[in-house]
């Protein structure tokens, strides 16, 4: 009898654990749809987070995460299903709605005015803010720093921010309008391993504070890392939710693209390189205010090598770019393409001595892409004074779109498509198959799988790859510090337009290549591992 009363009490608190489980669900999307024009972006998908819950929202390029997350946050009305927070069904129709019942999204690209402080941006568009008591808005907001852990100065300018110091005050923002929901859109897309680490932090004190919060990302070992569920889309469906402990990353993958995937990134050997098919030297750059954005730096790279670059965004990559291309003056220094020194030239005068030069940039549709153009004609812009006679033709360049389209698995209704109509991660497979199709001898590539999913990203470097075997030179700018330890043959890190240290990826770690991007010398990171620091 004793047994059996037990056995009751055990089975009784399994069901009152199970009810917990499902009844601290903090919102709900049941059905959702969404059309734009007869493209499905989202299809009858059931989507939930609990209080107090991490969940990821995974899915390739054009799956409609990011659509599904503009319709909790009032981007966008859904064209059937239901929203449910707190128990109660509601109707969000404009990021005003969102706000108000508590959810807040930190965007990629911060929505904050440089001029303005981290105060003034976070009180921003609240309801009587200027009249309010300055003393208690700065004591509220103070409190509300302490609590999380989330340490910045209120009285900084945000263009005197670092890209985590603005995360900081995005996050700030939303918390301060009592948001108890939190979509983040590829949060650690530009952030060094320390600063993840920092935001990780902050974001398990945010979940045990109750919090339910979102993100969309790419980077399977920060999912596995940081959330307790992972929900997979895949063409605009949901197909998977699951518990993070109980996966890996082979089987998101799997579940993501529909097969199976190898995540082993090839990193080739060039035993024939070509020496110094790109020679910098004392170069000094200044940016149009006049601030020393590049300080005397110099490197070679070879061809039938990969030379990765890391660094903290702002730190000269740009510039480093435009100014091999032809597209920023140079101060001092020089730029030798296989021996011929190009600092002065403009592009057309460099294509014009016969150098082969492809330039990727980080705007794909403010500088490498016209946005109203379709891949037919984008594809000219790039060999049209090579064809004879008055009149374009056509055919060619059609021919090697489709072949892109092929090749790269471009999600277009046709080659006829404008650009700007496609999603951001098939605008970055046009520009880069465009670019390999000239047949570059030195390929500058900045973020090229930038907001990419893994199969993309993975045949982005492939391509890079076959580039590299034909004897290419390659500069690879990127930001997931993983994919710069496999992919490339040397990374130089920079910090402040500084080189900081130009490393062998089986030398060095990700931390060390953190250190060096906030301005440790690779010289100083050896001397403290040699004294056990």
């Amino acid at each position: 009898m004793q047994d059996c009363i037990l056995h009751c009490f055990f089975n009784f608190l399994i069901i009152c654990d199970k009810g917990d489980s499902v009844n601290n669900v903090l919102f709900e999307l049941r059905g959702i749809t969404k059309l734009f024009g007869n493209v499905v972006a989202n299809k009858n998908i059931d989507f939930s987070v609990r209080e107090g819950e991490i969940h990821a929202l995974l899915g390739e390029n054009g799956s409609g995460k990011t659509t599904l997350m503009n319709i909790l946050s009032g981007i966008y009305t859904p064209d059937s299903g239901t929203i449910i927070i707190n128990g109660e069904e509601v109707t969000i129709k404009s990021p005003e709605d969102a706000i108000k019942l508590g959810i807040g999204m930190i965007h990629q690209h911060f929505k904050l005015v440089d001029v303005f402080s981290a105060k003034e941006n976070i009180i921003m568009g609240q309801s009587g803010s200027i009249r309010q008591n300055q003393k208690n808005l700065t004591r509220e907001i103070e409190e509300l720093s302490n609590r999380f852990g989330l340490n910045i100065n209120l009285d900084k300018k945000i263009y005197q921010m670092s890209v985590s110091e603005k995360q900081t005050v995005e996050i700030m923002k939303v918390l301060f309008r009592k948001s108890k929901i939190l979509i983040l859109d590829e949060p650690t897309a530009v952030l060094t391993p320390q600063e993840i680490d920092k935001l990780f932090e902050i974001l398990r004190e945010l979940r045990d504070d109750g919090c339910a919060i979102v993100i969309i990302t790419h980077k399977l070992n920060e999912v596995m890392e940081i959330s307790d569920r992972v929900t997979i889309l895949r063409k605009g469906e949901s197909v998977a939710t699951v518990e993070t402990k109980q996966t890996n990353a082979k089987e998101l993958t799997e579940l993501m693209v529909g097969h199976s995937v190898d995540l082993s990134i090839e990193r080739p050997v060039v035993e024939d390189k070509t020496k110094d098919v790109l020679q910098v030297d004392n170069l000094t750059i200044f940016d149009e205010d006049g601030v020393k954005v590049i300080d005397g730096m110099s490197f070679a790279l070879d061809g039938g090598e990969i030379l990765g670059v890391a660094g903290v965004a702002g730190s000269g990559q740009k510039e480093l770019c435009e100014a091999i291309a032809g597209l920023h003056p140079v101060a001092e220094g020089s730029i030798e393409f296989k021996g011929r020194n190009i600092v002065g030239l403009n592009p057309n005068e460099i294509i014009n001595l016969g150098v082969s030069m492809s330039f990727i940039p980080e705007d794909r549709l403010g500088m490498g892409l016209v946005a109203n153009m379709d891949m037919v004609d984008n594809v000219i812009l790039k060999d049209y004074k090579r064809q004879k006679g008055l009149l374009l033709s056509r055919k060619p360049a059609r021919k090697t779109a489709l072949k892109m389209v092929e090749d790269l698995d471009i999600v277009t209704q046709g080659v006829q498509y404008p650009i700007r109509l496609l999603s951001g991660g098939n605008v970055q497979k046009v520009l880069l198959g465009r670019e390999i199709n000239s047949s570059p001898q030195l390929l500058i590539t900045a973020y090229p799988v930038r907001g990419l999913d893994i199969n993309s990203s993975y045949v982005i470097y492939d391509m890079l790859n076959e580039q590299k075997k034909k004897g290419v030179a390659v500069l690879y700018i990127g930001e997931d510090l993983n994919v710069l330890l496999e992919l490339c043959d040397r990374i130089m890190v920079i910090c402040g337009g500084r080189i900081m240290g130009m490393v062998e990826p089986k030398d060095v770690t990700i931390e060390d290549l953190g250190l060096m991007m906030t301005g440790h010398t690779y010289s100083q990171i050896l001397a403290e591992r040699g004294t056990g620091k």
